[in-house]
């Protein structure tokens, strides 16, 4: 439920009444508004005489909360959130651009990948150092040295890193190092470990699972914000159809409906939707015109050696048209990169 308090309320008036729903049993949860606050209040409403809440001072009303994910929907909070990532805001006006290669295999060619994808406009570095594969055989990552060349890359060049966690075991090293946690579609419901990044109060990057639905996605981050971190960005990277033409099927409807549902950012990753190098542009203006926060596109410097994820990777210089061809399509649309 949102416990609206009167214009005017004073902050001794939210904390008692936040005091009280806490003995109560309850999460609260204060937003401050320019004219009004809200609290909201997560717990069994069968515990609470609602008479108790709105004959204290400075309350206004109760309403409740319709939808299943409390934290996370715009019922709560109307307002866009804006997410923090060292300085690279996901969800204002500019629009983020997150690239990289799949998965780091060097030091010399994640810096030279840097350098060029921060020269064509991206500000935060992606590669996985964890990577979850589908055969056990596969190149599974560097680990720990990917995440050490990561960071040696973001002190060379100033960019911020993000890359995926895959187990609880790993979050507090993953931690040490990045800027920003990715929660992989694999790991989109894997509930332990979203609760574990979500204590560390560091931005998530969630992506959506291979055949979930929107409401289950938002569950999913739930899990996050009910640990009291709301820094999530949500990541649209297409969802499992009959289709076999790509990779993935790519939801552009989902940005409209997130938007109209949740608080938070949404980005998309045209490069696992597609499969495909040549329908990531497409894929990406796309996204961008329908009002995506930003994109995550992969970028290797020679994609048919590249160790994961090569036929979907764009090579430098194809990024840099890509970046020129979003700049146009956001400027339409009132945003920038």
């Amino acid at each position: 439920m949102i416990v609206v308090m009167s214009q005017g309320a004073t902050k001794a008036q939210i904390n008692d009444v936040e005091k009280k729903l806490v003995q109560l049993g309850f999460k609260t949860h204060a937003i401050y508004g320019q004219v009004k606050t809200v609290i909201g209040a997560i717990g069994d409403k069968r515990l609470l005489n609602t008479e108790s809440i709105t004959s204290m001072p400075g309350v206004e009303r109760i309403v409740p909360i319709m939808k299943p994910y409390k934290l996370v929907g715009r019922e709560l909070k109307p307002t866009p959130t804006v997410v923090d990532v060292g300085g690279v805001k996901i969800g204002g006006p500019e629009l983020a651009v997150i690239a990289g290669p799949c998965a780091v295999e060097s030091e010399e060619a994640l810096m030279e990948t840097a350098v060029k994808v921060k020269e064509s406009g991206a500000r935060i570095l992606r590669g996985g150092a964890f990577k979850p594969r589908t055969s056990p055989y596969s190149f599974q990552g560097l680990q720990k040295d990917g995440l050490e060349i990561l960071a040696s890359v973001r002190e060379a060049t100033g960019l911020k890193i993000v890359s995926e966690v895959l187990d609880t075991r790993d979050v507090e090293t993953v931690d040490r190092y990045v800027d920003m946690f990715q929660i992989g579609a694999r790991n989109m419901q894997n509930y332990r470990l979203l609760q574990e990044v979500g204590m560390t109060n560091k931005p998530v990057l969630l992506k959506r699972g291979l055949a979930a639905t929107i409401e289950e996605w938002l569950m999913a981050a739930e899990y996050i914000a009910a640990t009291g971190n709301s820094q999530i960005v949500l990541c649209e990277r297409g969802i499992r159809t009959y289709e076999t033409a790509t990779r993935n099927t790519i939801d552009i409807s989902a940005i409209a409906v997130i938007k109209e549902l949740s608080h938070l950012p949404i980005v998309v990753d045209p490069s696992h939707a597609a499969g495909n190098w040549k329908y990531v542009g497409a894929i990406a203006k796309g996204a961008v015109a329908a009002g995506a926060d930003g994109l995550i596109v992969e970028v290797h410097l020679d994609p048919p050696s590249a160790l994961s994820d090569g036929p979907q990777s764009l090579r430098p210089e194809k990024f840099h048209q890509l970046m020129k061809e979003v700049g146009l399509v956001a400027q339409a649309v009132g945003r920038s990169l």
